[in-house]
């Protein structure tokens, strides 16, 4: 498996692909089947042009897992004022995703994705934050068992519904 930054169009439909697919696993309990349905798993031209647009936007770390030719997953950390939501420091950085594709998950990839997405933080920081839903305790154990403390408690608003988060925070 090769981790490394975006190169590509082709790039960007896998990671549309992963993040629509692991969105309808990892959340099925969770969110709507409307706001699950939402997000393309066969992305159309232009799904992959909406994303291209909001990666040209960032300075963020996004990094992808590729295997057998095929994105497997990627990891998107940001940090600035701009990039980051409100829980975060200005000093700290964020990691806004880690998403695997459904049939890869359990080999280790997330791990993976995290680690080298941890190695392209600026030295500066020393701080990452995330948010996820409370509800999603698959993602609550893998961030707990990779060092994250639970620090706090927030509300996201997704289509008509509103979602309790917690914040994890892990200190580099």
């Amino acid at each position: 498996m090769e981790i490394r930054h975006i190169e590509d169009r082709d790039d960007v439909r896998g990671v549309v692909r992963a993040h629509g697919l692991a969105w309808r696993e990892a959340y099925d309990e969770i969110l709507p089947d409307e706001v699950l349905e939402s997000q393309p798993i066969d992305p159309t031209g232009t799904d992959v042009e909406r994303w291209v647009d909001a990666l040209a936007e960032t300075e963020a770390g996004v990094l992808i897992a590729v295997e057998g030719g095929a994105v497997r997953g990627f990891v998107d950390l940001r940090w600035g004022d701009a990039e980051t939501k409100a829980f975060v420091g200005d000093d700290d950085a964020e990691l806004k995703a880690i998403y695997v594709h459904p049939d890869c998950w359990g080999e280790g990839i997330g791990t993976a994705l995290l680690e080298r997405g941890l190695e392209v933080v600026p030295d500066l920081i020393e701080v990452v934050r995330l948010e996820v839903f409370v509800a999603n305790d698959d993602a609550r154990k893998f961030y707990e068992k990779r060092g994250f403390e639970h620090t706090d408690t927030g509300e996201i608003e997704i289509g008509d519904g509103s979602y309790g988060t917690a914040i994890y925070t892990l200190v580099l």
